[in-house]
């Protein structure tokens, strides 16, 4: 009863926020319970429209998050009325289509080039950040939302979502990480080529079905606790073979398994020799939970 009231006073929390947390104008962050970290985009007038600033501020917000000892586990949602439209079109088109100084084609194509590579570090960081990172979808998830949590190692969502890779329709393809990373989060090619070519909607059922989500929640309170309580579950273990869990998932992804059993041998080498492994095995065996084994900060 404690901790289920507990839960229902973090989630609240989390749903109440007054704003973007300073120094970051489109992001909140908070602290909704022990070493979880709370990252809510928070332009819910503009529909979490991804600007200049949110573009900037993930990256500075998930590098801090990285080095962030007193956090183990990470979990996005975004305010308002839905997770995200996608990209700020506006702001998009006074990065893109502005020529360089000179005019010149080879510097304005070097230009936007650079500018894309800022753009994919954005969700590239998420990958990048040894915490898990889960995260929660109600509403619609537009564009570079897709983008989002395809870098994510979890993903939840309401019953009323709705997915789409909606660059097409705007006369481009998906440049910062959908194209590359949903065909290896979904596995069925030739439905990620329905989905980027045509530019339908994908609804919860069938992005539960597909393995876009691995559960579907009645309604976001519901969901952003059920994300809180698995937070936690990943918060309790050993945050060594957590994050070195993560590392050799995303390693292996891209590797063959050769090379992952070869990665993961040279990793344990030393990993195993931590009091963590003796700490759980302990637990184990004298049948406790994770959550009574205290481990020290990473």
């Amino acid at each position: 009863m404690i901790n289920l009231l507990a839960t229902a006073v973090a989630v609240r929390a989390m749903s109440s926020s007054g704003g973007p947390t300073s120094p970051y104008t489109s992001l909140a962050i908070s602290r909704p319970a022990e070493s979880i970290t709370h990252v809510e985009l928070h332009r819910p007038k503009k529909l979490n429209a991804m600007n200049k600033a949110f573009w900037r501020e993930m990256v500075e917000c998930f590098t801090e998050i990285a080095e962030d000892r007193d956090c183990r586990v990470v979990l996005v949602s975004g305010a308002g009325k839905m997770f995200t439209a996608g990209m700020d079109l506006m702001d998009f088109a006074e990065d893109a289509f502005q020529p360089g100084d000179d005019n010149d084609t080879g510097r304005t194509s070097w230009n936007i080039r650079n500018m894309l590579h800022r753009y994919q570090e954005t969700f590239s960081v998420i990958e990048k950040c040894p915490k898990p990172v889960l995260v929660a979808v109600h509403g619609a998830c537009i564009g570079g939302g897709v983008d989002l949590i395809t870098a994510c190692d979890i993903r939840l969502c309401t019953q009323d979502t709705w997915f789409q890779v909606k660059e097409v329709d705007i006369g481009m393809a998906a440049d910062v990480g959908t194209l590359q990373r949903l065909p290896k989060v979904i596995g069925s090619r030739s439905l990620v080529n329905e989905l980027a070519l045509t530019a339908r909607k994908m609804y919860a059922d069938e992005a539960k079905s597909s393995g876009l989500v691995s559960r579907v929640f009645a309604d976001k309170e519901t969901m952003m606790a059920g994300a809180l309580e698995l937070a936690g579950d990943i918060a309790a273990r050993s945050p060594l073979a957590v994050q070195g869990t993560k590392i050799n998932l995303v390693y292996s992804r891209d590797h063959s398994v050769a090379e992952g059993l070869e990665y993961m041998a040279a990793w344990n080498m030393s990993m195993l020799q931590s009091q963590d492994v003796m700490k759980s095995a302990q637990a184990v065996m004298e049948k406790k939970s994770p959550k009574e084994v205290v481990f020290s900060k990473l």
